[in-house]
């Protein structure tokens, strides 16, 4: 009886284990293949709950990358005027809007932009980070504790490295972008 009543234990401390792990992952669906991402609730969890949250509710799907710089980072997440299968779309301005959701406190932490790190976007003021973020192609540790990271690619960052890129004569800015095709929790 005693060594059946530990294998049910057991059991139980397996699954809710892997319920939490996987709360804190997401697949962002890209042109060339899935990308899976971890996330970092422990030092950033009101940036990871507005990202999930803005995920689940499909507001990134169909949404441009519309800055990338080849040798630094692809941004997107601009969910007012980057989503091109919405009336707002609108590619030259890309990049200025955000949700309809306040804008975030930051939550700067000691996590390096490493390559295939996930941070938030944000204007000059530091508490403005909303929805749009950008993922790292090279390390960048000249934006470590002044912009809020929240996540990493632990698979597929090849695909990332495919994201077409944008004119650097003009910051990054994409002419035809590609797009988020969707963004889900696990």
């Amino acid at each position: 009886m005693n060594n059946f009543f530990l294998k049910i234990v057991f059991f139980i401390i397996i699954l809710i284990n892997q319920s939490i792990s996987e709360e804190n992952f997401m697949i962002l669906k890209l042109k060339d293949g899935d990308v899976k991402i971890e996330l970092f609730p422990d030092v950033a969890p009101n940036h990871v709950n507005r990202i999930k949250e803005l995920a689940d509710n499909g507001k990134y799907d169909n949404v441009v990358f519309h800055r990338v710089i080849d040798g630094f980072m692809a941004q997107t997440g601009d969910v007012k005027f980057g989503n091109s299968s919405s009336g707002d779309f609108d590619l030259r301005r890309a990049g200025m809007g955000g949700s309809d959701l306040p804008d975030l406190n930051h939550e700067f932490n000691s996590l390096p932009h490493d390559r295939g790190t996930l941070s938030m976007a944000r204007s000059s003021d530091p508490n403005s980070a909303n929805s749009q973020f950008f993922i790292c192609f090279k390390p960048a540790p000249f934006l470590d504790r002044q912009y809020t990271v929240f996540g990493k690619v632990i698979e597929g960052m090849e695909f990332v490295d495919k994201i077409k890129r944008g004119d650097e004569n003009n910051n990054g800015a994409v002419s035809d972008p590609d797009k988020i095709i969707s963004f889900k929790s696990l």
